[in-house]
C-alpha cells in the first residue's frame, strides 16, 4: 500500500513506528529537516523536506498513487488544504486532523467529503471518550466496548484482593467460564497467555466478556470496596477537558481547575454550568484542591499540556486518598514512567489518533482497532468474509502466529467468548489481540 503523510509531528511518527512493522511503501513529507531526520535514522520510509501544500512536492511524493494520505500537522487549515490537493491529484483516499469541533458534526463532515476530505480526526473526542469510558468504572485502568458493548474488554491492576491469582489459566479461563484472559503486562514484558500461564500480583491483566459478567469480574479480582465514581475534579480546561464534561453522565459532578481567566469564562459559556463548576485557580495548589473538597473527590484527571505536571499531580491526588487518576501524557516517553508510578489511566490523543487512522490501512473490514499503550499490543474487530480461512476451521486449528490470539466474537449482535473448538462463521465481528505480530498477517485469516 502507498501511504503519505503530511507532518513529522507526534501523529505522523508515531503512524510511521506503526507502519515500519507492516513494510508499506511510505512518505513522510514536513518542511523541517531536523524532524524527519529524527523520524528516518529510525524507521524505514522515505522523506520528502518540503511543505505539504506545495503540488509539485505532492507529486514528487507520488500522491497521485497513493492508497491513503493523512495530513496530521498542527495546523489544521493545512491539513483540509494538503487533503484537498491530494484528493484532486488521485490519492484514493484523504484523512486530516482537526481542531474545530464545528467541523466533526456529520453534516459537516458530508461537506468536507464532497471536497475530497474523506475522514476528519479530532483526537480530542477519542481522548474524551477513553475518560469517561475509564471513569465509569472506578477499579478498571481501560475499558473498551466491542461492537457497542456486546463485548467489553477491561484492563485490571491485581492487587492483594485478587482470588484468582497464581493458577494456571486453563482452569479459570474453560470453554464454559464467563471470561478469558487476553493479554497480561508485567514488568516491562507483555504476554499473550496460554492455559499454563497464571495471573500475578500487580499484573495489568486485559479481561474479556460480556457486560452481564462485569459485576462477577469485579468480584473475582477484588475490586467490589472501590466506591463509583461520582465527583470529578478536572486539572485544565482546554479542548479535552470541554469534550470530557460534555460526554460525562448526568449524574457525575465535575470541577473543572484551570488557571487562565479567559479560558474560565469560556468554560462557563460552553458548559452545562448544571453539572459543572469552573473554578479559577492553580490544580497544583493543595490548600486549594483541599478547598474544593478533593477528599471527598472520588476521580482526578490531569488534563494539562504538561506531562510532568499531569503525572505528579496525579501523585498528589491518590496521596489525598483519591481512588481513580487519570492523566493525560502526550509525550510517549513518559507513559512508560506514568505506568511505573501506578498513576492508573493514561491517556495520549495522539496514539489514539494513530489508532484509529491505522485501521484504514488495513484491506479487510475491521471495525476498530486500538494500540494498548501500556502493553504495547494492539486489538482489532475483524469482520469474517464468506470463505475466509478463519471460517474453513476451529479456531484451535487456524494456526494462528505466536504472540495472536482471539478474545471473542459477536454473531448476529450478541457477543460470545471464543474456545479452541469454536468455528468462526462469515458476519462473524472477531476480536483479535497482537502482539510482537504485523496486523497484515492477521488480516489474511479474514479474506475470502
Amino acid at each position: 500500500m502507498k501511504i503519505v503523510i503530511a507532518g513529522a509531528y507526534a501523529i505522523g511518527t508515531h503512524l510511521a513506528k506503526l507502519l515500519s512493522r507492516t513494510n508499506q511503501d511510505v512518505v513522510l513529507i514536513d518542511e523541517d529537516e531536523d524532524r524527519l531526520n529524527a523520524v528516518s535514522g529510525e524507521y524505514d520510509l522515505m522523506t520528502l523536506h518540503e511543505s505539504p501544500t506545495s503540488i509539485k512536492a505532492l507529486r514528487d511524493a507520488d500522491t497521485d498513487n497513493a492508497d491513503l494520505f493523512i495530513a496530521a500537522t498542527p495546523d489544521e487549515n493545512l491539513n483540509l488544504t494538503a487533503s484537498i490537493l491530494a484528493h484532486n491529484l488521485g490519492a484514493k483516499r484523504t484523512v486530516a486532523r482537526m481542531d474545530n469541533y464545528e467541523y466533526a458534526t456529520d453534516e459537516n463532515r458530508a461537506f468536507f467529503k464532497r471536497l475530497g476530505v474523506d475522514s476528519l480526526i479530532y483526537p480530542e473526542i477519542l481522548a474524551a471518550n477513553d475518560i469517561t469510558n475509564g471513569l465509569k468504572m472506578s477499579w478498571v485502568r481501560q475499558r473498551w466496548d466491542v461492537h457497542g458493548g456486546a463485548l467489553v474488554m477491561l484492563g485490571i491492576k491485581l492487587r492483594e484482593s485478587c482470588e484468582i491469582l497464581n493458577q494456571p489459566l486453563r482452569k479459570l479461563c474453560g470453554p464454559d467460564d464467563p471470561y478469558h484472559v487476553v493479554a497480561i503486562k508485567r514488568g516491562e514484558d507483555t504476554i499473550i497467555p496460554g492455559g499454563d500461564d497464571q495471573l500475578k500480583l500487580y499484573d495489568l491483566a486485559y479481561f474479556m466478556t460480556t457486560k452481564n459478567y462485569i459485576p462477577y469480574i469485579r468480584r473475582i479480582v477484588g475490586k467490589e470496596h472501590y466506591v463509583d465514581v461520582k465527583n470529578v475534579m478536572v486539572m485544565g480546561g482546554g479542548r479535552t477537558a470541554i469534550r470530557a464534561a460534555m460526554t460525562m453522565p448526568e449524574y457525575m459532578s465535575v470541577k473543572i481547575i484551570e488557571r487562565d481567566e479567559q479560558q474560565c469564562e469560556h468554560l462557563n459559556e460552553v458548559l452545562n454550568t448544571d453539572q459543572t463548576m469552573v473554578i479559577c485557580g492553580d490544580g497544583r495548589d493543595t490548600a486549594l484542591l483541599k478547598e474544593e473538597s478533593i477528599l471527598s473527590t472520588q476521580a482526578f484527571v490531569a488534563l494539562t499540556g504538561n506531562a510532568e505536571t499531569n503525572i505528579l499531580a496525579c501523585l498528589t491526588a491518590k496521596r489525598m486518598g483519591v481512588r481513580k487518576t487519570v492523566a493525560m501524557v502526550e509525550n510517549l516517553d513518559y507513559v512508560r514512567m506514568a505506568e511505573s508510578l501506578d498513576i492508573g489511566t493514561i491517556v495520549n490523543k495522539k496514539a489514539l489518533a494513530a489508532s484509529y487512522i491505522y485501521q484504514m490501512m488495513l484491506d479487510v473490514d475491521v471495525q476498530n482497532i486500538r494500540f494498548l499503550m501500556t502493553a504495547n499490543a494492539d486489538v482489532a474487530e475483524f469482520t469474517a468474509q464468506q470463505g475466509s480461512k478463519v471460517t474453513r476451521k476451529r479456531v484451535f486449528e487456524l494456526g494462528l502466529p505466536n504472540g495472536a490470539t482471539i478474545g471473542g466474537l459477536v454473531r448476529h449482535g450478541v457477543g460470545q467468548l471464543v474456545s479452541g473448538g469454536t468455528q468462526i462463521e462469515a458476519g462473524d465481528i472477531v476480536v483479535v489481540f497482537v502482539h510482537g505480530v504485523n496486523m497484515h498477517k492477521i488480516e489474511k485469516f479474514f479474506k475470502d
